[in-house]
This record gives structure tokens, C-alpha cells and sequence, in this order.
């Protein structure tokens, strides 16, 4: 891959946020020398564990690596027969134990990155070993060895010894008015007291040491001399001891050299798949399909390098009907950060990366990419910046072929624009004819009328705003742009008369062409706009389908409940009819009754059948009805129907001067003029029927009476399952409905919400429910709901 190309798209600067993302020195040595590979079937593999890493990383996020260290070196060393140090083998400890973390932390998927944690070995004995003996990289523990332990616990009894004895020196009166202070000192490993110069003779003992001003010796008392010899001889032992340990240690890590390798080798590359994973959570990326065809098709592309809330996603294409693709437009206005998005995702995708744009995104997959991008001005070959872009194109041609992509920022520009458009124009041609894949910036209008006269290449343009002289940053594929010098120069206060003497130096065709963009541009903005509106009237359809559909499905519930709930009463009359039938026919049978009482008992059954389907049957009442526009017509205690609102009411008050009356519709009182009302005349309320009902012996009478003498107004849920609940709750609200109890309580408990959310799903499909809420303070909190009956 061309090496200043990746330079010039700045390659390099995605590598530095990906080698950051990466926790391991080994993982970032792997992506400073990220390679861009060539091979599709590699790309898609590098990509599809890219692309599975993000995916865990959103389901369980990313472990850390950072203890993963790098052990070649140890194998190597132990290989030799050598022990390694407590580092060495802690970094072994560490490998193993990231091993088994991640073998437990994330789930088994069928994806590519599973291969590589199913082999990923624990070696659970080795790790339990290092960790009972090395506690840190400077302690091994007592229980490394029975022999350690027995060393430091003679170590502890030999100090002990020394404190004693110094302690009683230091509070002896011969001794303490020699002492510069009453402490116990150590001097080079030996235990010491802090005797005056001049008291030298009366603390019989070794001289190790002296204060800088020569008045305090450091005196190891003759009492402590052998305890002191009796510590250094077994910390010589416990030295030889440790050594002993690692050099086991070192020796079971031996046996697992295969192991170990594997699982440092595995562990790096998951971190450099989980750095990529990462890097694509930044960026917000989305793995593209690669093909060997030359297509590019971009959908909603950003320019990582540009920050996300300032970059202005583009869709860009080719390769399909054009592999060359000419943009103009005015400067500033993202022409060349349009050629580099297209280059820098490519060369992201064929490094394995997933790019800032729409998943499903083509990128080809090119042997190389070639950029002429930029200043080439260079001062130590003193070449000019025509000069050094034409160095650089003609590499280019010399080896760009149809797997190579090329990028040409402002081609044929630094010399004699007619020499210049010229030249750009063979360029761009002789490499359309080999089949290369070619984007090109420029101002010329001859590369402009170019691209519209010739098969297979197509023009580009960066949108520009001339109203307020700022770009809007979008690529329109299929229409050329206008640099807009004159609407720019007239913006900025350039003199009417230098603008008219210019626009009479411009050829005719220049003149020509100029006005046939301007068209296409009014075009394509007119259809812009239509489009913005047609995808604005979808959308509202849309909305108002979802709608329709919620509420049909809504009525087809209720209408299921009504069914289900008329099916179960009508069940209920027949079989109590048949059981009449099946008790008649039994006395029948056993007292041979005479045919008069046969048919008595025949009489009695039709009867209560008879009466049965009264109950099922509902004919609407036959009302009289008229409407008047005289207040004299009406009068209190009337029931009238409010046809503004279609509902019935009651008048309760009777304005005759403003032509109104009061109507009482269940609880709301409200003022209504007459012109809104009609007349009921035989209508009768109801909940009055219902009244007088109540007031005879009937059966339903009894039954209400039974119910509201039974019924509580609390039922208590807890502890049932959601299915458990709506079955006993169904038939409690229909008992207290039936029972005239205005409010219930239903206490469910807080608890994980299921049973709550149980409730509340089932209590919207409710008819005779007017409202329902959770529990205010006081009364129960979110542990319970509070149901008001219609």
C-alpha cells in the first residue's frame, strides 16, 4: 500500500486512537503496525471480529488487559533452566487468572472471537500455586514452605530476644544516662543502641556506626551480639529458602510452556479486537461489506478525524454506472474532505475497521490507493506546487491500475488554467480508459463539461448557500457545481460595474454552461423540497395507521371480553334450565305422576326459560323524541338528549329569558341552550329502573343485597402469581360493580413490579372502570391500586 497516501489521508492518526483504545504493551505494538490487508476473505475475518467485539462490548462491556504482560522472554529463560523472579511469575499468575475471567464473564456465542476463549487454558493448579507462595512482587508468603515458616518463626523469637534484652538495657540506671535517646536503632541490619561519645567505655559492645557530628555512636551491646548473629544466619537461610520456592515454582510453570505462549499470544489478540471494538463505539461505526468489484457506496459517511457534532454525514457512489467522479464547487465547501472520507474509510475497512457511516455500506477492496492531496510546494527540491503535483501524477499513472484508487484534489491547478484544464482533463481520460477508479476535485469548467459529454464519468458538487455565503458540506452526485465567484464578490460588496465588466469577458459558452448549473441546481433544490414533503406525508400516514390499528385492537379486546362475558351468563341460564329439566324428568320417572301434572311441570319449565331469555334479550327502548325552540316545552325533571355532545341528561333548572336550561348529565351540571337539546318523553332513567327494581323481591335484588353484604372493599393479592391474581381479581371487580361499591382497593406490593404491571395491563381492558391509580402516601403507596367504579 502506497505509503504517502496513507500518510496524506492521515491513516497514522486513527492508528494513534486505536493504539490508546488498547491496554497491553502487546497489543499496541500489534496496531502501531496495523497492517492494510489486500485478501477479502482476511478483511472479513478482521472485520467480523471487529464487528463481534463491539457487539459484546455492548452486552457486557470490555475487560481490562493492562495485566497482561509480556512473558516470551520468561519462557525462554525458563526453557534454559533458569528460575524466574516474583514478577515473572506473578505476570504468568495474572495471565492465567485473566484467562479464567474471561472464560466465565462472557457467554458462549457463536461468533469469531469464540474459538479464540474456548482456548484459552486456566492452568488452575500452576495459578493457586504462585498465588499461595507470592503474595507480592517483594513477599513470599509463610506458607510458601514448612521451612520458611520455621525460619521466620525462629527469626520472630530471635528478635523478640534482642527487644527484650534491649529494653532492659535501656531502662537499667547505668546504661540510660549514657544514652543520646531512649530508642532502639538498627545499624546495617543489626540492632543498636544510641550511646554519648563520651560514655563510650561504660556500654560494652560493637561500634557500627556514628551521628555526623561524631557525639552519638550506635553501639550493638555485647548482650545482643550472638542473637544478632543467630537473625543474620537465618536470614541467610530464609534467602536460600526463597530461591528454593521460585526455583519449584519455576519448574511446575516449565511444564506449561506451551500453555502459557497460547494464552498470551490469545489474550493480546482479543485486546487488539476489543480495542477495535471500542474504537467503533467512538465513532459510532458500522461494518461495511466488502467487494472485489470496485463499487463504493457510501451511505451517511463522517470523516472520523472531524469532531461528530460539527461533521456533516455525505452519501457518496461509484464504481457501479461511473469510476470516475469529477467534484467542483466553491473553496471551503468540502471538496476535499469529501475525497478524503472516501479514502481514509477504505483504507480503515482493508485494516479491518468499521467505518463511521450506515451498516450496509460498499467499500472495494483496492491493491492500492493513490492521494494527491494538499500542498506539494517543496522548498529543498525547489520545486514549484505545479511542479511537485505533477511529480506525484505522474508516479501515479505510472502505477495506478484498475485495482488502484486515486484522489486528485484540485487537478491541473498552479499553472495556466487553459494549459491546466487541458492537462487535467488527459489525465482524468487516461485513466478512465484503463478502468481505474478516480475521484478528482477542480473549478475548470471544461472537466465539468467533460464529465457531462462523456460515458461513464459523472460530476459532483458541494452544496453552497449563496444567501448567507456559507456551505451546507452536502455532495450532490449527478449535477455539477458553480464556484459562485460572481454571487460571492456581489455578497461581499464588489462594485455592480467590475461584476458586469467580468460577466462581459466571459466567453459565451462559459456564459452558457454556467446558466444550464444554475438550472440543474434550481431543479434539484425544487425536487429536494417535494421529496422533504412526500417523505413528511408518509410519515404522517404512517402515524395515523399505527393509530387506527391500536385502536381497533383496543375494541376487538373489549369486544372479545363483552363476547366471552355474554357467552359465559347465556351458559350459566342454560344449564340452570337444564338441571330444572334433568330434576323434573327424575321426579317424573319415580313417582309416575298423572298427565294434568305432567303438564303442569312441562309448564313451569317453559316458563323459567321463558323468563331466562328475557334477561338475555335487549330491545331498544322506544322513545318519543322531537326537538323545540320553545323554553315552554320544557320542564324540570324532563330527560333530554345534548346533541352537541350526544349524551342524556336531566333539567334541573329552567332559564326562560336566555332561552337555557340546566342539565344534570350523571355528575356535571351545565348550562345548555335549548336549540341544542332534544326532548325524551317516555325515556326513563336506568339507575332508577334499577332503583325500583331493588325495591321488590326479585332474584337479582337478592343477589346485589347478598353482594354488597359480602363484598369487601379491599383484596388483598399478595403472594399470587399474575395469572393467579387476574383470575381471583376478574371476579372480585365484577361482584363489587354488581355490589354499587363506588372505590376498591387492590394491594399487589411493591416488590419486582410484575405482579403491578399484571394488574395494571389487565385493569385497561375493564369497561365498568372509570379510573385507576397507585396509592398516594397514606394509603399504601406504589404497594397498592385504588380502582374508581362508573
Amino acid at each position: 500500500m502506497n505509503k504517502k497516501a496513507i500518510y496524506t489521508l492521515e491513516f497514522n492518526k486513527i492508528q494513534e486512537q486505536l493504539v490508546a483504545k488498547a491496554s497491553s504493551e502487546g497489543a499496541k505494538a500489534i496496531l502501531r503496525k496495523l497492517k492494510i490487508e489486500t485478501d477479502i476473505n482476511i478483511i472479513n475475518e478482521k472485520l467480523d471480529e471487529t464487528n463481534d467485539a463491539l457487539s459484546r462490548i455492548f452486552q457486557k462491556g470490555s475487560l481490562d488487559f493492562s495485566k497482561v504482560r509480556d512473558i516470551r522472554d520468561s519462557l525462554l529463560r525458563l526453557k534454559m533452566g533458569s528460575s524466574l523472579n516474583t514478577r515473572e511469575l506473578l505476570n504468568i499468575s495474572d495471565i492465567l487468572t485473566l484467562s479464567k475471567q474471561i472464560k466465565e464473564y462472557y457467554e458462549y456465542k457463536e461468533d469469531s472471537l469464540q474459538p479464540s476463549i474456548d482456548a484459552l487454558e486456566e492452568a488452575t493448579s500452576l495459578n493457586n500455586q504462585i498465588k499461595r507462595c507470592i503474595i507480592s512482587e517483594d513477599e513470599i508468603a509463610d506458607e510458601a514452605s514448612a521451612t520458611l515458616s520455621d525460619i521466620r518463626r525462629n527469626k520472630r523469637l530471635s528478635s523478640d530476644k534482642i527487644h527484650t534484652e534491649l529494653n532492659r538495657l535501656l531502662n537499667s540506671s547505668s546504661v540510660r544516662n549514657c544514652l543520646q535517646d531512649f530508642v532502639i536503632t538498627s545499624r546495617n541490619g543489626r540492632y543498636c543502641l544510641p550511646v554519648k561519645a563520651e560514655y563510650k567505655s561504660q556500654v560494652p559492645g560493637m561500634v557500627h556506626d556514628q551521628s555526623s557530628t561524631g557525639s552519638t555512636l550506635f553501639i550493638e551491646p555485647a548482650s545482643v551480639v550472638k542473637l544478632n548473629n543467630d537473625i543474620k544466619e537465618l536470614e541467610l537461610k530464609e534467602q536460600a529458602e526463597i530461591e528454593v520456592i521460585l526455583a519449584k515454582l519455576s519448574a511446575s510453570a516449565n511444564e506449561y510452556q506451551d500453555v502459557l505462549l497460547s494464552d498470551y499470544e490469545l489474550l493480546t489478540n482479543l485486546d487488539v479486537a476489543f480495542a477495535k471494538g471500542n474504537l467503533s463505539k467512538q465513532m459510532k461505526a458500522a461494518r461495511p461489506t466488502m467487494n472485489n468489484n470496485g463499487i463504493i457506496n457510501i451511505k451517511k459517511g463522517r470523516h472520523p478525524l472531524i469532531e461528530q457534532h460539527v461533521v456533516v454525514p455525505i452519501d457518496i457512489y461509484l464504481g457501479r454506472d461511473f469510476k470516475l467522479l469529477i467534484i467542483t464547487g466553491p473553496n471551503t465547501g468540502g471538496k476535499t474532505v469529501s475525497l478524503k472520507t472516501v479514502g481514509l474509510l477504505t483504507l480503515m475497512a482493508q485494516a479491518g475497521l468499521n467505518i463511521p457511516a450506515l451498516e450496509h455500506s460498499d467499500i472495494a477492496v483496492f491493491e492500492n490507493v493513490f492521494a494527491d492531496i494538499g500542498d506539494e510546494q517543496s522548498i529543498e527540491q525547489s520545486l514549484s506546487t505545479f511542479s511537485s503535483h505533477m511529480t506525484n501524477q505522474v508516479k501515479i499513472l505510472r502505477h495506478a491500475n484498475e485495482k488502484s484508487l486515486v484522489l486528485f484534489d484540485e487537478i491541473g491547478a498552479g499553472t495556466d488554467p487553459t494549459e491546466g484544464a487541458a492537462l487535467a482533463t488527459s489525465i482524468l481520460n487516461h485513466l478512465k480508459n484503463k478502468n481505474v477508479t478516480t475521484m478528482a476535485t477542480t473549478h475548470y469548467s471544461e472537466l465539468k463539461m467533460y464529465a457531462l459529454t462523456t460515458e461513464g464519468v459523472e460530476n459532483a458538487s458541494c452544496e453552497f448557500d449563496v444567501e448567507t455565503l456559507s456551505p451546507t458540506y452536502k455532495l450532490l452526485i449527478g449535477v455539477p457545481g458553480k464556484s459562485n465567484a460572481f454571487a460571492i464578490s456581489k455578497k461581499l460588496g464588489l462594485p455592480e460595474y467590475i461584476l458586469k465588466d467580468a460577466s462581459k469577458r466571459l466567453e459565451e459558452d462559459d456564459i452558457k454552461f454556467e446558466d444550464l448549473v444554475t438550472d440543474l441546481e434550481n431543479t434539484r433544490a425544487k425536487l429536494e423540497r417535494e421529496k422533504e414533503e412526500i417523505t413528511a406525508y408518509k410519515a404522517e400516514i404512517e402515524s395515523l395507521k399505527e393509530k387506527l390499528e391500536s385502536k381497533n385492537e383496543r375494541i376487538d379486546q373489549s369486544k372479545d371480553k363483552i363476547l366471552r362475558r355474554a357467552n359465559e351468563q347465556a351458559a350459566a341460564i342454560l344449564q340452570e334450565a337444564k338441571d330444572y329439566a334433568d330434576e323434573t324428568i327424575k321426579v317424573m320417572n319415580k313417582t309416575g305422576m298423572s298427565v294434568k301434572e305432567l303438564e303442569k311441570r312441562r309448564s313451569d319449565v317453559r316458563t323459567k326459560i321463558n323468563k331466562r331469555n328475557e334477561k338475555l334479550k335487549v330491545e331498544p327502548a322506544k322513545l318519543t323524541k322531537h326537538t323545540s325552540s320553545n323554553i315552554e316545552d320544557f320542564k324540570k325533571g324532563m330527560y333530554v338528549r345534548v346533541l352537541t355532545m350526544n349524551v342524556i341528561g336531566r333539567i334541573t333548572d329552567i332559564y326562560p329569558t336566555k332561552k337555557q336550561v340546566n342539565v344534570l348529565i350523571g355528575s356535571l351540571s351545565t348550562k345548555m341552550p335549548i336549540k341544542n337539546l332534544e326532548i325524551l318523553e317516555n325515556y326513563k332513567d336506568p339507575e332508577e329502573s334499577k332503583a325500583n327494581a331493588s325495591k321488590t323481591s326479585t332474584g337479582s335484588s337478592k343477589i346485589k343485597m347478598g353482594k354488597a353484604a359480602h363484598v369487601k372493599t379491599e383484596i388483598n393479592l399478595l403472594g399470587y402469581t399474575v395469572d393467579e391474581a387476574i383470575s381471583v381479581l376478574d371476579k372480585y371487580l365484577d361482584d363489587a360493580y354488581i355490589a354499587k361499591i363506588p372505590q376498591v382497593r387492590i394491594v399487589h406490593g411493591k416488590g419486582t413490579g410484575a405482579l403491578r404491571n399484571g394488574i395494571t395491563a389487565y385493569l385497561r381492558g375493564v369497561p365498568y372502570i372509570a379510573s385507576f391509580r397507585l396509592g398516594n402516601i397514606g394509603e399504601g403507596d406504589a404497594g397498592v391500586t385504588i380502582v374508581d367504579f362508573k
